[in-house]
């Protein structure tokens, strides 16, 4: 049998397979509620096999989203068309999760193909907030750093997402706590210089996201799980590193997060990142086997070859795909015949099989 389609479960929830649809930004909401694009944008990812298919960065508030064009989820209005959604998914065998976000500095940017710059207010654009108030590069707005009394409203923000996120039907919740959005700038001293019980010491750090999580457990169902995307490393020196990693998901496996997305960077602007095939994948690594918890491979993954053999080698326990799940909405199928292994199709696909 092979690994790629060996089920695996997350508390009651049960993946047919280890293909995970990663959360992609596309820029095609207006005002968060999600949209046709939407439907068939994760849908057909269902059709095609996914056991796992994730929204993308799904702002728990207006001041958290990246552009004008994210998705939200922090009004009662956007519960309806995500069921929608939600229930498509379901009912083609595929589980659906939501990644709850707030960008931080790197909120009120234009979408990426109007080159993606920051917006002023004459613009659409709105404040930024961050840990502390150090732009992200040269040229970008100094945001205004968070109170103590600010941070408790994101995390009651990330609450209050959660709720409408079990409404809406989904069945896992990932935070987003990678790529230079709000929570990874609390984590990495690079971007965080507060001296107060979120800034300075590792343990001080990681509060943010450790309180985000609680609260999310207060009202999460025990048996649905919660994941959390984290950015490895700042690929810089003195930034947030592997071994910080390790440290935290010792800590989140021991509060009830139940896997790591193990991504990298995106806190630092200008940082060479050593791309090659799977360059991701010794985080995912080092992370399951120094804090034993489960971990989900991220990262130049591109064939059902390559994603076997991470999972062959224990280096991971998802194999969690963006881009070759663009070129491809029918991966995991096209993965099953590579491997001869018999899987459902849609009953409208049969004659195709």
């Amino acid at each position: 049998m092979s690994n790629l389609f060996t089920p695996i479960s997350f508390r009651s929830i049960n993946l047919k397979n280890r293909i995970v649809v990663s959360p992609m930004c596309q820029y095609s909401s207006e005002d968060g509620f999600a949209n046709d694009w939407h439907l068939v944008h994760l849908g057909s990812r269902a059709i095609g096999g996914a056991g796992l298919i994730i929204t993308e960065a799904t702002a728990v508030s207006p001041q958290g989203r990246i552009s004008p064009s994210d998705l939200g989820i922090w009004k009662n209005e956007h519960i309806a068309p995500f069921k929608r959604i939600t229930s498509f998914i379901l009912g083609h065998g595929s589980v659906p999760g939501i990644q709850l976000a707030h960008a931080g500095r790197k909120a009120s940017c234009g979408v990426p193909w109007k080159a993606g710059k920051y917006l002023s207010r004459s613009e659409g654009g709105w404040e930024i907030l961050a840990p502390s108030p150090i732009a992200f590069n040269e040229g970008a707005p100094i945001p205004r750093e968070l109170t103590v009394s600010d941070i408790q409203s994101v995390i009651s923000d990330f609450k209050k997402a959660a709720v409408r996120a079990l409404q809406a039907g989904f069945r896992l919740i990932e935070i987003h706590a990678a790529h230079g959005y709000l929570v990874h700038e609390f984590l990495s001293p690079l971007s965080n210089q507060r001296n107060d019980d979120y800034g300075g010491s590792f343990e001080n750090r990681i509060r943010f996201l450790t309180e985000i999580v609680n609260a999310v457990k207060e009202i999460w169902p025990s048996e649905f799980p919660i994941f959390v995307r984290i950015s490895a490393t700042d690929w810089v020196e003195d930034g947030w590193s592997v071994e910080d990693s390790v440290g935290l998901s010792v800590k989140l496996k021991e509060i009830g997060v139940d896997l790591v997305d193990c991504s990298s960077g995106g806190n630092i602007s200008k940082v060479r990142i050593p791309l090659e095939p799977g360059y991701q994948v010794p985080f995912a690594k080092a992370i399951k086997h120094g804090a034993s918890i489960p971990t989900g491979a991220v990262g130049l993954i591109t064939s059902a070859e390559q994603a076997e053999q991470i999972l062959k080698a224990g280096d991971a326990d998802l194999i969690i795909l963006a881009r070759a799940f663009l070129r491809d909405p029918y991966f995991a199928l096209h993965a099953a015949r590579e491997f001869n292994v018999d899987v459902d199709w849609p009953e409208q696909y049969l004659r195709a099989k």
